[in-house]
């Protein structure tokens, strides 16, 4: 199966030929390809990338056999108004037309823009005129030819590899705000219509299997319909300029303490987050952490979270007991990595003692339960007992819940 791909080197292109690519090579074990018709071997996939590097006579050579086409290519910005028509509509009449000299009615897709929904609001905007005359092409190309064309009308796009300074806000923030420059926001109430990346190549995958989404526009609005004309990404956000500014913000505050935000599954926040770490210059790659050293040993702590407590390590030397304190609401899991070790908890009142050895060698976790008086133990004469913990909430100095005893 041929896919021809055109912005192969723009930011969506990029993100769906890498998916392609692993689909190709094996290495993704999710998705498969089935086409329109049936199960394709994922070795048999041919992705080609155009661009404008790319010569006509690959264009050509390409429009000649290929199974699908992403027709991602376009101009959304430039100095010269013209730009918009030739590079969104002149280069679509291009495509369709060599797919006509062929015969070939391969399905394809078209990457338009809600601006041309927006024409009422945005009178002056020959981008969004541009797009709309594209539009216009290939459903005329549909009728004349009775291939299937997919036509998306994207919102704004964020995430990994998104040019910054350039046409999205989410990218300038996210780059400006990792690298500590500022930000200019002239209207914090605006609101935006968000699609993250990778939702948008499961939409494309989907599409290149016969299973998208369709809808119909009303007044500017998105209604999902089996059989509308439009096809549409059924994931996004509404978020303000502000709301956006502020998360990165917390975002940044939270680098040198390695506090990683609430990041619900499906949330915009984990996207965003995902988004802004792939803006992080080389010099905050790598993070020191501090380390807290005495006779017995070392404790680190090394990720915080909002919701889900922090992360430490502890290593104790060769005979060392550590701990003797409880919790009130505060409870662990202790992975001891390396070495030999004993696990001691005694409930509050109690005498009975739960004892449970601990081994790098087969590495298990033991709850610490709140309550309960605890310690590990390092058996080893000669070496170092190393163990992550895992607690529930992060340490707090004005409330620590900690409190000294014996086991």
């Amino acid at each position: 199966m041929k896919i021809l791909v055109t912005g192969a080197n723009g930011f969506v292109g990029k993100n769906l030929v890498a998916s392609l690519e692993a689909i190709r090579d094996g290495k993704d074990r999710v998705h498969q390809i089935k086409g329109r018709n049936k199960k394709i071997k994922p070795e048999s996939l041919e992705i080609i990338s155009y661009d404008k590097e790319s010569s006509k006579q690959e264009l050509e050579t390409a429009c000649k056999d290929c199974d699908f086409v992403f027709h991602l290519a376009g101009v959304n910005r430039t100095k010269d108004q013209t730009e918009f028509f030739r590079g969104n509509v002149n280069f679509s009449l291009e495509i369709l037309s060599l797919l006509k000299k062929y015969h070939n009615t391969c399905p394809i897709m078209l990457s338009s823009s809600i601006q041309a929904s927006l024409l009422g609001r945005y009178e002056k905007s020959d981008y969004g005129r541009s797009k709309l005359e594209g539009e216009k092409i290939f459903f005329q190309y549909k009728k004349e030819t009775g291939a299937e064309v997919l036509i998306y009308r994207f919102p704004n796009l964020f995430g990994k590899w998104c040019k910054p300074n350039y046409n999205s806000v989410v990218a300038t923030f996210c780059h400006n705000i990792a690298n500590d420059l500022p930000i200019q926001i002239h209207n914090r109430d605006t609101e935006l219509e968000l699609v993250y990346i990778d939702d948008l190549v499961e939409e494309m995958l989907l599409a290149l299997n016969g299973l998208e989404h369709h809808c119909e526009w009303r007044e500017s609005i998105v209604v999902p319909d089996k059989a509308g004309k439009f096809c549409y990404i059924p994931y996004g956000y509404k978020v303000t300029l502000g709301e956006i500014a502020d998360i990165l913000e917390e975002f940044r505050r939270g680098e040198d303490i390695l506090s990683i935000p609430a990041i619900p599954e499906g949330s915009f926040v984990k996207k965003l987050y995902s988004s802004y770490l792939s803006y992080l210059p080389e010099r905050k790659v790598k993070l020191p952490v501090k380390m807290n050293v005495d006779a017995r040993g070392s404790f680190t702590e090394l990720i915080h979270t909002l919701d889900c407590g922090q992360v430490s390590i502890n290593i104790a030397n060769p005979k060392i007991n550590r701990g003797q304190h409880w919790h009130h609401s505060k409870w662990e899991i202790f992975f001891v990595v390396a070495g030999e070790g004993l696990i001691k908890q005694r409930r509050i009142g109690s005498q009975e003692v739960i004892e449970t050895k601990v081994s790098g060698k087969k590495i298990e976790a033991v709850r610490i339960l709140p309550g309960y008086v605890h310690c590990i133990i390092n058996l080893s004469d000669t070496e170092n007992l190393v163990t992550v913990m895992w607690a529930n909430e992060s340490f707090d100095n004005e409330r620590p819940d900690t409190f000294s005893e014996t086991v």
